[in-house]
């Protein structure tokens, strides 16, 4: 298998010299795991190389953030949730969605049941764990939404913990409800020994205010060089054979995967397990971003009463240019 920062290199020949090809440097969301398996894959299986393409992967983490990486000149394209893109876009960071190869959402709120929830409404006046760091945008959203205040506890307020990237927060009972993915915190605290029957969850999906999660980000100014635009058509034309294959052999994609994993932290039935869910959420996507979900996504994000996440509707915040040349 290969290694993640020794990405293959593609012998080309023009008038008889052989080029090297060309570097691209993909900056995670988070850290090396089955949600990025499809370029994982696509590095291992050679698709990359076969676009003429040397791939280095990033991994991300608690303190790194994508958008302040690609800001800084530190990766040529970032995985990213639509929300802190486009709320970084309207303070200035000019970021443009290229590509969309997650349809759906794993985002929810995991609750105890015994708590009395049983619906939205019953959130009110408890403790909420919440991600922050550009997560908690759809969060807020919802709240606004129900008219639920996130200043404090009372009959239209919750108290919002801000929740680590673990899940001790609602096992030690310090949160009513807490941030979960489908595919990852979820699973954890049903391996901490809690029954499915114990809990109730809102999906994200499910209550109408899902946004887009794990696109595909570049520099606006970026996409007026040609050779940048080459790059990532190829680049997305390799990384969407990757997750089709990832889809389709899920096993296979955890294990390259864990072969990935410099850390050791990952395990054999975690990846598995999460790999199946996050095909799920590929499932549906060819890579092209389709309009309708970006146009709910800014819906979402602009109905956070006198709190927007953003003020406006973006103009040029995403594009089909390279979809339709990778993908044709």
């Amino acid at each position: 298998m290969k290694h993640v920062i020794a990405a293959s290199i593609a012998a080309a020949s023009i008038t008889g010299a052989a080029r090297a090809a060309d570097d691209v440097t993909l900056q995670l969301k988070w850290v090396t795991q089955a949600q990025f398996a499809g370029y994982y894959v696509a590095l291992d299986q050679g698709f990359y190389e076969a676009e003429d393409l040397d791939v280095t992967i990033l991994s991300g983490g608690p303190d790194i953030a994508p958008t302040q990486v690609i800001a800084g000149g530190g990766a040529d394209v970032t995985v990213e949730w639509m929300p802190a893109a486009l709320a970084a876009r309207e303070k200035g960071l000019p970021l443009v969605n290229i590509a969309q190869p997650f349809k759906s959402s794993g985002m929810m709120l995991t609750c105890w049941k015994d708590t009395g929830i049983a619906s939205p409404k019953d959130l009110a006046n408890r403790t909420l764990g919440v991600w922050f760091f550009g997560n908690e945008f759809p969060f807020m959203s919802w709240m606004s939404q129900l008219g639920i205040g996130v200043d404090g506890k009372g009959d239209a307020g919750v108290e919002v913990l801000k929740q680590g990237f673990n899940v001790d927060p609602l096992l030690q009972r310090q949160a009513d409800c807490i941030s979960t993915m489908t595919y990852n915190e979820y699973w954890q605290v049903i391996d901490a020994g809690v029954g499915a029957d114990e809990l109730i969850t809102f999906k994200y999906e499910d209550q109408g205010v899902a946004t887009l999660e794990d696109g595909l980000y570049v520099l606006e100014e970026n996409l007026q060089d040609p050779e940048f635009v080459g790059k990532m058509e190829r680049f997305v034309r390799a990384s969407m054979k990757g997750w089709k294959w990832a889809e389709e052999n899920p096993d296979a994609a955890a294990d390259i995967v864990l072969d990935n994993d410099e850390t050791g932290a990952q395990t054999e039935g975690h990846q598995k397990r999460m790999m199946g869910e996050i095909a799920k959420l590929t499932a549906g996507s060819n890579g092209a971003l389709d309009p309708a979900d970006y146009e709910r996504t800014v819906a979402t994000l602009m109905s956070g009463g006198s709190d927007p996440v953003i003020t406006a509707a973006p103009t040029g915040a995403w594009t089909h240019a390279i979809t339709d040349a990778a993908l044709k």
